[in-house]
């Protein structure tokens, strides 16, 4: 049913006004549900339930507000909208269609990158490929064990609430790695996920609506 209204809403074909009613039926439906459910389960799982539940209110909350004003990325940016503007020059947004990697390379190409696989309902594989360079960068053993099985279970493990579209080889690789973790232990997830979103999702974002938009704005500051 779910799928169904994401397909739908993404046409056009559905109503706001009834999206607004099934959204509050399935919120108040899903807090039942997670009731019944989550008793005597440890707290692992309730976290785990909360993860999804608010991923999913996020889904139709974004569903329910799409609109053009969708397409303006200072809402996204990360710091005010004004100054962050002022500070995008259109020579570095249009850097971004060098490369993918000079993309990552710029923190507003990270944030406007983001709100466009917002838009797609894939925004945890940007969020898997952003920990895993965080997560190289840790020192301490101890904190790098306990981030390795954090970061599996949140993007990697199958079901997890982020769970990132990879191969049955790669998973089951990565999960031998949880045996001894180590700063390179999700080395070939990440470089999956990073060549997923180069060849799909990178040319898709450059011809979007949203990136000529910000063109369009930081052009229009020099004239």
């Amino acid at each position: 049913m779910l799928e169904y209204l994401l397909d739908v809403t993404s046409r056009g074909e559905l109503s706001s006004v009834l999206l607004a009613a099934w959204q509050k039926w399935w919120e108040s439906s899903l807090i039942s549900n997670l009731s019944d459910h989550l008793v005597g389960k440890d707290p692992q799982a309730m976290r785990t339930g909360q993860r999804q539940n608010k991923g999913m209110r996020t889904r139709l909350g974004c569903l329910s507000h799409k609109s053009d004003s969708c397409s303006d990325f200072t809402a996204i940016l990360p710091d005010k909208p004004n100054r962050a503007l002022k500070r995008l020059s259109t020579e570095e947004a249009t850097r971004w269609a060098d490369s993918f990697d000079v993309l990552l390379s710029h923190k507003y190409g990270v944030a406007a990158f983001r709100a466009f696989l917002k838009t797609e309902f894939s925004e945890e594989n940007l969020e898997f490929w952003l920990a895993c360079e965080e997560f190289k960068k840790t020192r301490s053993t101890t904190k790098m064990v306990s981030k390795a099985h954090r970061i599996f279970e949140e993007f990697v493990d199958v079901q997890a609430p982020r769970e990132v579209n990879i191969d049955f080889q790669t998973r089951e690789e990565t999960r031998k790695n949880m045996q001894e973790p180590s700063l390179t232990c999700f080395d070939q997830a990440q470089g999956k996920v990073h060549s997923l979103m180069e060849k799909d999702s990178y040319p898709r974002f450059l011809r979007s609506k949203m990136y000529l938009d910000l063109l369009t704005q930081s052009q229009r500051r020099l004239s």
